[in-house]
């Protein structure tokens, strides 16, 4: 009785003595890989969160960044949502969106598909779509300002050939926001184009097989194999472009400065007028919050409807 007892009580220590062990050596890891994460979340804490609370913090304020802030509670939002120039620049980064989003995410899933391919030299046709996202939008800008001008501007000159001339695609209201979206489609097709690239070599080549025994044509095995095993990489692509579209600023500040008139003001571009033109930086806190709570609803909405669909694929 006592031998059994006496190894029970060993068994007992050896079990606690191993679980110390392993407490010990996960603290450890989680230790450690906390320890890695500390750079970025110091990086998120400083460059994300602090300024969202400091410019939520700002928007209660009158502050013309020169003398104190002045306490004006919700005035700076009843002023905004009574004015006229706030809901013609939501109108217009709406339209450039609705511009923007459908053709570049067509062109990009195009290009993808085109880029496929297991072809020699399909590694250098996939850099030189890139190679546009590399460039910033300041020069880009410039070069698109050059190759829109009206008089010596390389598109018109190409056009002269067919008879149109002296087109004025950055002066005239209903050819300026079209011209703009052009260029960042043009920028950035590219760019989404990797994702899509990426999502279109991981679906596995027997699916296609499997299909096209079963007689599905190319057409039908797109929208029923690669459109539905896409929607992750499509959901990732629209969140992202929609945000840097509706955020759009340095190629409307290059290119237009919100003109003519008011036909480029976008809601970006209104928000650095208010605060550095103007100085009215309590107001353009409150245009910036504005903007955080309509891409919030928007991303929202794209996450709840691509989990809808996937849901519903999936029974």
């Amino acid at each position: 009785m006592d031998i059994s007892q006496g190894l029970d009580a060993s068994v007992h220590e050896r079990r606690a003595k191993a679980r110390k062990q392993q407490f010990w050596m996960r603290l450890r890891a989680t230790s450690l890989a906390y320890t890695f994460l500390l750079p970025s979340f110091i990086g998120v804490l400083a460059f994300l969160l602090m300024p969202i609370v400091a410019v939520a913090v700002i928007s209660f304020f009158n502050w013309n960044l020169l003398a104190g802030p002045h306490f004006v509670g919700l005035q700076n939002y009843d002023t905004l949502f009574h004015s006229s120039i706030v809901g013609n620049s939501l109108l217009v980064t709406a339209y450039y969106v609705l511009l923007n989003i459908p053709l570049q995410t067509v062109l990009a899933l195009l290009l993808a598909a085109l880029m496929n391919k297991k072809m020699r030299g399909m590694g250098v046709f996939r850099t030189i779509y890139v190679i546009p996202w590399m460039a910033t939008p300041v020069a880009m800008g410039i070069v698109w300002q050059w190759i829109f001008d009206p008089q010596y501007g390389a598109l018109n000159s190409f056009l002269g050939f067919f008879g149109l001339h002296g087109i004025a695609w950055l002066s005239t209201s209903q050819l300026a926001m079209p011209s703009i979206a052009a260029v960042n489609i043009w920028q950035y097709t590219g760019y989404n184009m990797l994702f899509f690239l990426a999502g279109l070599q991981s679906i596995p080549e027997e699916l296609y097989e499997a299909a096209a025994i079963d007689g599905v044509s190319r057409v039908q095995a797109f929208f029923h194999v690669t459109l539905p095993l896409l929607r992750p990489t499509m959901f990732f692509v629209l969140v992202t472009a929609v945000i840097g579209s509706f955020q759009v600023f340095d190629t409307v500040y290059v290119m237009t400065q919100g003109g003519p008139g008011m036909a480029t003001n976008t809601i970006s571009f209104d928000i650095f007028r208010q605060a550095f033109v103007f100085f009215h930086a309590g107001y353009a806190s409150a245009l910036s919050m504005v903007l955080f709570a309509i891409l919030l609803v928007v991303t929202l909405a794209q996450a709840f409807y691509f989990r809808k669909r996937t849901v519903y694929d999936l029974a």
